[in-house]
């Protein structure tokens, strides 16, 4: 039996399958792990070798620029008036300086040579990760009878007027389910509405509309054991991506009703309040509550962010993290589910839903030298998973954003995750869920490329969501 990248599956002891890499895989596996060495290596050596001392300094004045970046970033959020614009200029002023110290030194060629020779490291060290025997673990479906009372909550306005621009409720009523349009101009219980089809008979729930309304019905629908459908008539339509949807046309997603599989995923909860994408408390937790934040974000969060990154405005948050406590954070992101945020290639996406944990960024940057620290190294960040989280306040409520809904909850607040708890019934043929890259592992890669024997697929992978195939 045969599987990827070269490898074969054989039989092991009591019936376990076990990944054997072919000895002309592992010599290309090696190889590929030298060549992502030598190219890293190279990249960081050539402005020294080609600029000498000169180099040298412009390599440090280039890490002194990015770090002057990211103080001027946090003076413009954290200022108002005139040193909110002269920390901007700086912001913008400094990065052209950096070019152009380059430039006339005559070294900007090493600067794009060392940017494609770490291009190619990356690509080799993840080309080297990936053959290892290493796949992401996909979630598992299930083949079940179509349903036979769909009822379907579709929101008009929702992603600008998605539900009549793809004609959705009448391809539903076509496939025989019952729609509910809800009413642009008032405020609808669509926790009532689902409960109220489910004692009428409904056998599926599904929506169309914003995230929010999604987490709502998907709650009754896991409560009542019946699966639920998602149609990405949204904005953004999180959830739907990370499920494999076509968010580009979300008559599509109706498809499921005739021809459609089961996926089991998380479903979380912010006290009784259900979501499927996460949990945001502190700074957008607050920006979301004002008024003008839907017609203007930017000016919106710009008025609002000073007084709340200096703490002169809002609760001060304490987040417990199973048995670690985080004080004081300006920002608590709690996801269902980690989010990948150390790979530009699968920034903010999820590699699976069902794994059981919440994932958890908390952000704590108190002065401009913080904020420099946070770009130099992202990974100052603290960012973790668990079971369970709880957000307390020196206040009786917070202020939470919910799947982008504004709310307030009272103190302290249990976030908890409940392991496959919603059937989510989706087509059989959609786009899927893109394999997200391994991430870079140079010790691992170090390994590789001094081996000369059998490469060993190391358990420690299968805590971050890699299984032996």
């Amino acid at each position: 039996m045969t599987t990827t990248a070269g490898t074969v599956r054989r039989r092991g002891g009591r019936g376990r399958v076990v990944p054997v890499v072919k000895e002309w895989a592992h010599r290309r596996q090696a190889w590929a792990a030298r060549a992502a060495l030598l190219c890293a290596a190279a990249a960081l050596l050539l402005p020294l070798v080609e600029g000498g001392i000169g180099g040298l300094v412009l390599l440090v004045v280039g890490v002194a620029g990015l770090a002057v970046t990211g103080a001027a970033l946090w003076w413009t959020l954290s200022r108002r008036g005139v040193l909110r614009m002269a920390a901007a200029t700086l912001g913008l002023v400094t990065p052209v300086a950096v070019v152009t110290l380059f430039a006339q030194a005559n070294l900007w060629w090493v600067v794009i040579v060392s940017a494609l020779l770490w291009s190619a490291a990356v690509w080799s060290g993840r080309y080297a990760l990936r053959t290892t025997g290493l796949r992401s673990s996909r979630a598992r479906e299930y083949r079940t009878p179509a349903p036979q009372r769909p009822v379907l909550l579709l929101n008009p306005r929702s992603g600008g007027g998605k539900v009549e621009r793809f004609g959705l409720r009448e391809k539903a009523e076509r496939l025989g389910a019952r729609v509910i349009l809800l009413e642009p101009d008032q405020r609808q219980d669509v926790v009532a509405l689902a409960r109220e089809a489910v004692a009428d008979g409904a056998d599926l729930l599904g929506v169309g509309g914003g995230d929010g309304t999604q987490a709502l019905v998907a709650a009754v629908a896991a409560e009542h054991g019946l699966p639920f459908m998602v149609i990405s008539a949204g904005t953004r339509n999180h959830f739907a991506m990370d499920l494999g949807l076509d968010r580009d046309d979300p008559a599509a997603c109706l498809d499921a009703l005739s021809d459609g599989v089961e996926v089991h995923v998380d479903l979380c909860f912010a006290g009784d309040r259900p979501f499927v994408n996460n949990a945001s408390f502190g700074v957008y937790g607050t920006v979301v509550q004002s008024p003008g934040y839907r017609d203007d974000k930017v000016g919106t969060a710009l008025q609002l962010l000073p007084d709340l990154l200096s703490r002169q405005r809002g609760p001060r948050l304490t987040a417990t993290v199973g048995h670690s406590t985080i004080t004081d954070p300006q920002a608590v992101l709690v996801s269902n589910n980690p989010y990948r945020l150390d790979d530009p290639f699968g920034f903010g996406r999820r590699a699976r839903l069902d794994s059981g944990r919440l994932g958890v960024v908390t952000v704590k940057v108190d002065s401009a030298v913080d904020a420099a620290e946070l770009i130099l190294d992202p990974r100052g960040m603290s960012t973790t998973t668990s079971h369970e989280v709880v957000i307390d306040a020196d206040a009786p409520e917070v202020e939470a954003g919910l799947d982008g809904e504004a709310l307030v909850l009272p103190t302290p607040v249990r976030c908890r995750v409940e392991r496959r708890a919603l059937r989510v019934r989706v087509p059989r043929e959609r786009p899927g869920v893109p394999e997200l890259p391994p991430r870079l592992d140079w010790r691992r890669l170090r390994k590789l490329a001094a081996a000369v024997g059998r490469t060993a697929v190391p358990v420690r992978y299968r805590a971050e969501g890699w299984d032996r195939r």
